[in-house]
């Protein structure tokens, strides 16, 4: 297991390298480019700045998350293949540098969703939140505005300007895209490049959706281990694989997590793990908690056991955070307590290999 920590880049991060470096058994990051479009490909002298500036404090940069795919792939438009083409020349920039695995998602229009960015938890620390109720009742035109004043002036992982700047006309276009459809259009996607990465040595790996759920009636794909497990049947290469995220697949009560990591590991298809922990306050509403399992509903204990079982030798990082001791910064990405976050799992991981002896 290699422990990383999600960083978003010297000017759209507030949080350091040098700050990253000193968190114990941390040993890399999971790298991004925020200012390049969806669907732009990323230039090798922009990914040989990044991989050189993180080499600089000792950290290893053989992830990206994520490489954002334009809206015209998931919708099948006629224009989707020159938007697959730059991919791939992504893919093969990528490789040249040393990364190994790029964490992508195919979630229409909307990345994670939240109904408060800012929810007070009973020990004074913020969270971000869901409840399904108050989702349903917004006008998804009007959510961006509530987000950038939750964010407190930080962009929000995930939400490309340039996606949410035709948020009217994506959802107008979605209305004749189903389930099918979306599966017929990543199948598409994942034919073209595949073949590319098991050349180049990178493995793609798809975050669930989150929640998920469909949202504003439109579908999702990547929400449990049925549609995980077509997903990975699309194109059958190890290189076709999955971004496990507990907290995502989490939010379901009936997905099993430690039983999908069995599952997927023993098919070498997880090459990525996030993991963090939540607590059900309701049909289609939690709350994210801190990561330990006593703070909410997933016992994370279990779930880095069957990471153990499976011998899992692929990147895990601990996942959104609660902000804690004053500090102010991107929903679910400051520093505290992801750190702490990552020396939990750090410690139940050390324990675990040393009772299983």
């Amino acid at each position: 297991m290699k422990m990383i920590f999600r960083w978003f880049g010297e000017h759209d991060d507030s949080i350091s390298l040098k700050e990253i470096a000193q968190i114990p058994q941390v040993e890399g990051i999971a790298g991004f480019l925020s200012d390049i479009p969806a669907g732009a490909v990323w230039p090798k002298q922009r990914i040989h700045k990044l991989k050189k500036r993180v080499n600089e404090h000792k950290l290893r940069l053989e992830v990206i998350e994520s490489v954002n795919i334009h809206e015209s792939i998931k919708l099948g438009s006629e224009n989707r293949d020159q938007y697959i083409e730059n991919y791939i020349q992504t893919i093969k920039n990528l490789s040249k540098f040393g990364i190994k695995v790029i964490c992508y998602n195919f979630m229409p229009v909307f990345d994670w969703l939240r109904s408060d960015l800012q929810e007070e938890l009973a020990d004074g620390s913020r969270v971000m939140s869901y409840d399904g109720k108050k989702v349903d009742r917004v006008n998804p035109l009007y959510l961006i505005e509530e987000y950038e004043e939750g964010a407190q002036g930080f962009s929000l992982p995930g939400w490309e300007p340039e996606r949410l700047n035709e948020l009217e006309n994506l959802l107008e276009k979605y209305k004749v895209v189903d389930e099918e459809q979306l599966f017929v259009n990543l199948k598409y996607f994942l034919q073209k490049i595949i073949p590319v990465c098991e050349q180049e040595n990178v493995k793609m790996a798809i975050h669930p959706a989150d929640p998920p759920w469909d949202v504003f009636g439109i579908p999702r794909i990547a929400v449990g281990k049925q549609n995980l497990q077509r997903i990975i049947n699309l194109v059958d290469s190890e290189y076709n694989g999955l971004t496990l995220c507990s907290g995502s697949l989490g939010a379901n009560p009936e997905n099993n997590i430690p039983e999908m990591i069995h599952y997927f590991g023993s098919r070498k298809r997880i090459h990525f793990a996030h993991i963090r922990n939540l607590k059900y306050t309701g049909p289609e509403k939690f709350v994210e908690t801190a990561h330990p399992s006593s703070e909410g509903d997933l016992d994370i204990y279990e779930i880095m056991k069957a990471y153990h079982d499976i011998d899992f030798q692929g990147y895990v990082r601990p996942d959104h955070g609660r902000m804690i001791w004053g500090e102010q910064g991107r929903p679910g990405y400051g520093l505290y307590d992801r750190a702490l976050g990552a020396a939990y799992l750090s410690g139940l991981w050390e324990a675990i290999c040393k009772n299983n002896k």
